[in-house]
């Protein structure tokens, strides 16, 4: 899939920076940037959703690239956005939970970006309203980056490159958290996933790329799996809802009620999207399953009937889907099927540095 990210433009960009410009050269004049999708998509959810007051640029995306990968950002200088946020991993991290700085891991698996700009909540609880907010949280946590955004500001006003970066972007060489902020979310809107062999199959109608097993999971995952129910076939396989999918009788981690306070909320996470969900593991927001195959089975003869607030969607009966040995074969390997190859080696989404 071909999307108009400008490329010569994103390159004219650190051409010019690496150049070594003098800041007196610096012209502000961004140019507007529009992240082709396919037509299946636009059909479904519409064109990308992009706010008033962060329009894409192809400087801002180029600006939010570069502080995607910036290793300033983390207090002793380690790590960045992209280190818990792989590309290879459809911008995922592989470890159970991340490490910050110190070595201290948090206590929830780490999301994927994909398709991030349809959605409306972020976070495994939903604390962050928007891709801005959800950008600043990770520099102030303590077991993250464990820094502060006055701190990021003033490493990265003095260094030589971005004072100029942000003119181009915004108008202004005097940088503020919120306009870092926005340009990470820019970068963040253009990571788009919609290449998969499923949508040649499903979206495009080519029955020609799937086997007989992957066709038999496609069936399973529409019709007995149910799996569609949460996980929309709309393009982009996820409802953006959270539910409680029955994980444990009493969750330990109260979910979306901690950000609520609502005990009906207890338990509720973020249903993930099933995109490059092969790429992704571990999986669940306490990464307890390790495998695709391991997920199926707990949906199969897993499911807690007991547990708080468990979704209307979740089998009513027994303890899951009894599905045979054969058929969760045959839907592990379908959703092999989500994968996006291109997504996954796409030069404008590596580490510009």
């Amino acid at each position: 899939m071909k999307k108009k990210v400008l490329i010569a433009a994103i390159a004219a960009i650190f051409i010019g920076t690496y150049a070594c410009k003098k800041e007196k050269d610096a012209v502000y004049n961004p140019t507007a940037l529009t992240v082709e999708v396919p037509a299946f998509v636009k059909k479904y959810v519409g064109a990308m959703p992009s706010p008033p007051d962060n329009q894409l640029t192809a400087e801002g995306v180029a600006l939010g690239r570069m502080l995607f990968y910036e290793k300033l950002l983390s207090n002793n200088r380690t790590i960045s956005c992209a280190s818990c946020h792989e590309q290879k991993n459809a911008f995922d991290d592989r470890r159970p939970f991340s490490k910050g700085t110190n070595g201290a891991e948090g206590n929830r698996n780490a999301m994927a970006i994909i398709n991030a700009a349809w959605d409306k909540q972020f976070f495994w609880d939903g604390r962050r309203a928007s891709l801005e907010g959800q950008a600043h949280d990770p520099v102030t946590n303590p077991i993250e980056m464990a820094n502060n955004w006055t701190e990021v500001v003033s490493r990265l006003q003095s260094n030589m490159l971005y004072p100029t970066l942000f003119f181009k972007a915004f108008g202004t060489k005097t940088i503020d958290s919120n306009l870092a902020m926005k340009a990470i979310a820019q970068f963040e809107r253009t990571l788009v996933s919609f290449d998969s062999r499923f949508d040649k199959y499903y979206h495009l109608g080519d029955t020609t790329v799937f086997t007989a097993q992957e066709k038999s999971g496609f069936n399973i995952f529409t019709g007995k799996g149910m799996c569609n129910n949460c996980h929309l076939m709309n393009t982009l396989l996820t409802d953006h809802e959270f539910k409680n999918n029955g994980l444990d009788a009493a969750p330990a981690d109260a979910g979306l009620m901690k950000f609520t306070g609502i005990a009906s909320d207890r338990g509720k996470f973020k249903v993930p999207t099933l995109r490059n969900i092969a790429m992704t593991a571990p999986y669940m927001h306490d990464s307890r399953f390790t495998t695709l195959e391991q997920v199926v089975n707990f949906y199969s003869t897993g499911i807690q009937q007991s547990s708080p607030n468990i979704d209307e969607h979740m089998p009513a009966f027994g303890n899951g889907l009894n599905l045979t040995s054969q058929e969760q074969s045959d839907l592990v390997v379908f959703l092999k099927t989500f994968t996006d190859q291109a997504f996954l080696k796409d030069p404008d989404f590596s580490d510009p540095h």
